[in-house]
């Protein structure tokens, strides 16, 4: 009864894992500049790998294998955030400005005298 219960529960988290990467190829394909687009692929894809990682790691066949894939789980958590900004600072200063922003606090050298 728990196999069933523990494929069960994998194969839902899984699922929703496939639904939150699909989810941020659409944003990708969909979103109009840079930075929304790094929203997408960073947050919803994010999401999507630990909810996948998360159920291999249920039906993982030795406790081994399932350290391995939260061990995974911890880099991406730990990189992905990193990553995104350092992309975004860098399209910033190679002059991709956003597109719809009603204050831009990088203009004019950041936050000189708070």
């Amino acid at each position: 009864m728990t196999g069933l219960i523990a494929k069960t529960a994998a194969f839902v988290l899984m699922a929703a894992g496939a639904l939150f990467s699909f989810a941020s190829v659409l944003g990708i394909i969909r979103f109009p500049d840079i930075y929304t687009r790094i929203h997408a692929g960073t947050k919803a894809l994010s999401g999507g790998a630990l909810l996948i990682l998360a159920g291999a790691s249920i039906i993982a066949p030795t406790w081994q294998m399932a350290g391995k894939f939260m061990l995974v789980a911890a880099f991406l958590l730990a990189t992905n955030p990193v990553a995104s900004h350092a992309i975004a600072r860098a399209s910033y200063k190679h002059g991709f400005k956003p597109g719809k922003t009603l204050i831009d606090e990088y203009q004019g050298g950041g936050r000189e005298g708070r």
